[in-house]
């Protein structure tokens, strides 16, 4: 078949969303079964060397993030993240007892999943007391066992009078914003942080109605990474407070928000453009703010952003492993689907890319560099072809087991 044919048949079949045939019919998790954020089964992504995709390598730790404790270190002290000085504690009511907290009337009681407490989340407009909404609803989840559940998303995120939202160029330069450079950039980080909350909520509500299909595995981790998110946001909001600023104070753009909203239609377009091209873009920008901080001379702004950069690596983990299964459930090669996926929604890679970071969480450099080709591989199609063979005996590999599960 024509590489071009192929590409078109491929684009159109992603665009109508991923949900088809090559699922099985059978859900080898039982959902009346209640479950929490220890329970979690992963799709078996052990593959064989001849079966694994090319240059993938699963981030080494991963499996430590997801059995990872509750991180309740949402106030930076002295020595680095610790829990408040007042010790946070959550009732149903949705109330804080930690310093600065916002009463909640949020009713959690009437929330009886974890997809209906994301909605609750995206639904709120006040800053703070969406990222404490967010710890709150993830905390319950782990410590209720709360079952994934099925919610409708609401349409766009509830948002505060300030920032204004403006295009990208109105945005004003660190020179006419009235902020100091490193209040300046700590604003800016402190949005994607809060755009970020709303983008891991929007994909657990939004794709809760296909839990069958994707396994609640995906639920557990994209809510894990909401939390740390908030967690992110709270300690921006901290250091802007301490620098005599807030957030607000400088109009801000809605660039990310944008580009999740036109991946609403197919979870693997969603995967490919929020953790796989925004995510990583924070993984190739983190080390120059921090440097830029430093070279301010405020190290406690520096550390705070070097903090939140490490622990992106495992959000851009998370994408690439959920995108590799999705692929996987459809048969197809991993890295045209995501050339290709990016391609259909306008989705642009840019660089400077910070190829150690990358290449720590498993991004092949093939998939977003085009200068780079493989050393010694001339026959890139024959290596698509391979690929698509992987990901189809592996499908098939899981349709016996449940065939097998279910005689």
């Amino acid at each position: 078949m024509h590489p071009l044919k192929h590409r078109t048949m491929l684009a159109t079949t992603l665009k109508c969303t991923f949900w088809s045939n090559t699922f099985p019919t059978h859900n080898p998790f039982n959902p009346r079964k209640p479950f929490s954020a220890s329970a979690v089964k992963y799709p078996n992504q052990e593959e064989t060397p001849a079966q694994k995709p090319a240059q993938i390598v699963h981030w080494s730790g991963l499996d430590n993030w997801r059995s990872s404790p509750l991180n309740h270190n949402r106030f930076w002290g002295a020595n680095g993240p610790q829990t408040p000085p007042i010790q946070p504690s959550f009732s149903n009511s949705g109330e804080t007892g930690d310093s600065g907290s916002i009463s909640c009337s949020i009713d959690w009681g009437c929330c009886s999943s974890l997809a209906e407490m994301g909605a609750v989340v995206l639904s709120t407009a006040d800053p703070l007391q969406k990222s404490k909404l967010s710890h709150l609803a993830y905390s319950r989840w782990c410590q209720e066992s709360l079952p994934v559940g099925v919610c409708e998303a609401p349409s766009k995120p509830a948002r505060p009078q300030n920032p204004q939202l403006v295009s990208p160029k109105e945005i004003p330069s660190p020179k006419h914003s009235g902020l100091p450079l490193n209040a300046y950039m700590l604003h800016n980080l402190a949005h994607v942080e809060l755009n970020a909350i709303d983008l891991a909520w929007d994909t657990v509500v939004r794709f809760s109605p296909h839990c069958e299909h994707l396994g609640e595995g995906f639920f557990a981790d994209f809510a894990h990474v909401a939390d740390d998110e908030s967690r992110h946001f709270a300690w921006c909001l901290q250091r802007l407070e301490e620098l005599g600023f807030s957030y607000g104070d400088m109009p801000a753009h809605n660039l990310l928000w944008r580009e999740c909203d036109k991946t609403s239609d197919n979870v693997a377009a969603r995967l490919a453009a929020i953790p796989l091209v925004q995510e990583a873009r924070g993984l190739d920008a983190g080390p120059r703010l921090v440097q830029k901080m430093v070279g301010f001379g405020d190290l406690r702004t520096s550390n705070i952003v070097a903090k939140i950069a490490d622990e992106e690596l495992a959000h851009v983990a998370v994408g690439l492993y959920w995108f590799l299964s999705v692929c996987r459930k459809m048969g197809r090669a991993p890295c045209s689907t995501f050339k290709v996926l990016l391609e259909e929604y306008n989705v642009e890679i840019k660089g400077p890319f910070n190829y150690s970071a990358r290449d720590e969480v498993g991004i092949p450099r093939d998939w977003y560099d085009p200068s780079f080709s493989r050393q010694g591989d001339g026959k890139d199609g024959l290596s698509e072809v391979y690929d698509r063979l992987a990901c189809i005996i592996s499908m098939e590999q899981e349709n016996s087991k449940m065939d097998a599960s279910r005689g």
